[in-house]
């Protein structure tokens, strides 16, 4: 089994997430006493979300890069990004750690594609949403048309995620708020939604959604558990 490197705590509550799934995953496919041969290095999220909001990706690069060659020290084999919008630098994460950096676009990709669906609906932070590095992929590489709300719904689908999903605070006026959201996806022709922050399926299950829902969160962690099992 190959060491899992993750690079979490963006939020925590998330990370938290993939831990339990990666060990359960593990345990689904091996049975018995087996878990997950990993490590985590979680950021302080305080630091990423100011360089975020201020729009210094050029630091919020150098502490991913940080934290690429800290997981590579403790003996990880390949890493995965606990988060969607930290993969804006997953290219430059990769090549510093000089490890293979498992994707989480194309995880959610392949499971879209299993179900035969080529159009969907992205929901995630205002950067993910609205810049070219997440849909760019999905539709360049993947060949997956991406809807993404208009500009009021990105600003409420945004706020919730970093004014509540990331303290942990579920909410149910929020919940329905996304849930109309998704809704309008369906009403322009989306076959399913893409949660594409980790945090989201915190508050969004598919029993609460018209489309069928592609947890990023679960979608990735399962991923690795697959990529650390295998010959390859």
């Amino acid at each position: 089994m190959k060491v899992i490197g993750m690079i979490g705590g963006m939020s925590w509550e998330s990370s938290l997430e993939y831990y339990r799934i990666i060990n359960l995953a593990v345990k689904e496919k091996l049975g018995g006493l087996h878990s997950a041969r990993s490590l985590m290095y979680s950021v302080d999220f305080d630091e990423i979300e100011k360089f975020q909001h201020l729009g210094d990706w050029e630091k919020a690069t150098e502490m991913m890069v940080e934290a690429a060659h800290r997981v590579e020290r403790g003996g990880a084999d390949f890493i995965i990004i606990c988060t969607n919008t930290m993969h804006k630098m997953a290219d430059e994460v990769e090549e510093g750690a000089g490890l293979p950096l498992l994707h989480i676009a194309d995880a959610a990709a392949r499971a879209i594609k299993e179900q035969g669906l080529a159009t969907v609906g992205l929901l995630g932070t205002r950067f993910t949403m609205e810049e070219e590095f997440y849909r760019r992929r999905l539709e360049e590489k993947h060949q997956i048309k991406v809807f993404i709300p208009d500009r009021s719904d990105r600003q409420v689908v945004h706020d919730i995620i970093y004014n509540e999903l990331c303290l942990g605070k579920i909410r149910e006026e929020s919940r329905q708020k996304y849930i109309d959201i998704i809704q309008r996806f369906s009403e322009e022709g989306a076959e399913g939604v893409i949660l594409g922050c980790t945090e989201i399926p915190l508050l969004i299950k598919q029993e609460f959604s018209p489309l069928p829902i592609f947890d990023t969160t679960d979608i990735h962690a399962r991923a690795a558990v697959e990529f650390a099992l295998s010959d390859g």
